[in-house]
């Protein structure tokens, strides 16, 4: 087994990241592996320098990827080399010396509360399977703020409708509780009637399921949630992530407590929910010039 393939089965197997961050880090060491060998470099890890990984981060940028792109990429090359040095393939970390540039701090992108309520209280989803579903879909991404990976993974044991929770398992299969409001445990007791009329043809319990009884995709539920987001607004992205931003910023504006917040979404750590803050900030900021007579 090659150094790359070992390596990502040690995400898989004792760092339990998810399929999605494996297949990322593939992708961003199967680049980098490619621009070395492209230039006539020795792909030998104990040969690779700080020199050539910096004329990779050039490269990218001169190909204009985005700085937080080149962030990720280069945090991956950081996390491979520890994993070669603490196996004893290398002796020194190319990218101790490596300084990236500036990352550009954008806001997470949400929809307002307005343009939801339109969409939930007045679009009509239809009362067909793939209408009745779909709103189910919406509606658990922005109710519970969880992860489009974590909805698709849903077993229909993981919902408890008597005690109206939703148990999610996140990422390194840690697991959280989340309540879901009585409007919503209704349309699901209505998603799960007409569920029940179709065969599934998967092996396991998938909780959302193709109107041919198959486990949802990545692309199926993007899909899904881009198409009915552009109905009621015109942010840039549209993504199932947004909706999961629109959630945080949601609670954050109506007085939710940060903790509370970083526990819903299973953020390991504050930092990572406190970019909710700066939307909230900017409101206030926009309500301060508005509102205040000497603003």
């Amino acid at each position: 087994m090659g150094y790359k393939e070992s390596f990502l089965q040690y995400l898989q197997t004792e760092k339990r990241y998810s399929p999605h961050t494996i297949r990322s880090y593939k992708n961003d060491l199967d680049q980098f592996f490619s621009y070395i060998s492209l230039n006539e470099m020795s792909s030998d890890p104990e040969e690779i320098t700080s020199h050539q990984v910096r004329a990779w981060i050039v490269s990218l940028m001169e190909n204009n990827i985005s700085s937080s792109s080149v962030h990720r990429k280069i945090s991956c090359l950081r996390v491979f080399f520890r994993y070669l040095r603490k196996e004893g393939t290398v002796k020194r970390d190319p990218l101790e010396k490596v300084v990236l540039p500036k990352r550009r701090k954008r806001l997470p992108q949400f929809v307002s509360e307005e343009s939801l309520d339109s969409l939930l209280d007045n679009y009509n989803f239809g009362d067909d399977f793939n209408g009745i579903r779909n709103r189910i879909i919406i509606e658990m991404l922005y109710l519970t703020g969880m992860r489009r990976s974590e909805m698709i993974n849903l077993k229909s044991a993981d919902i408890d409708l008597g005690e109206a929770v939703v148990k999610v398992t996140g990422k390194r299969n840690k697991q959280r509780i989340i309540p879901l409001t009585k409007s919503f445990v209704k349309g699901l007791e209505n998603y799960i009637r007409m569920r029940s009329e179709i065969e599934p043809s998967v092996e396991a319990d998938w909780f959302f399921i193709t109107d041919k009884g198959n486990k949802l995709y990545d692309k199926y539920v993007y899909n899904i949630v881009k198409g009915y987001l552009s109905l009621v607004t015109t942010i840039e992205k549209k993504s199932p992530h947004v909706l999961r931003h629109t959630f945080a910023t949601h609670m954050l504006n109506r007085g939710a407590d940060l903790n509370a917040i970083k526990e819903l979404l299973g953020h390991a750590n504050l930092s990572a929910t406190q970019v909710y803050t700066h939307n909230t900030f900017e409101k206030l900021k926009k309500i301060y010039k508005q509102a205040h007579p000497r603003a």
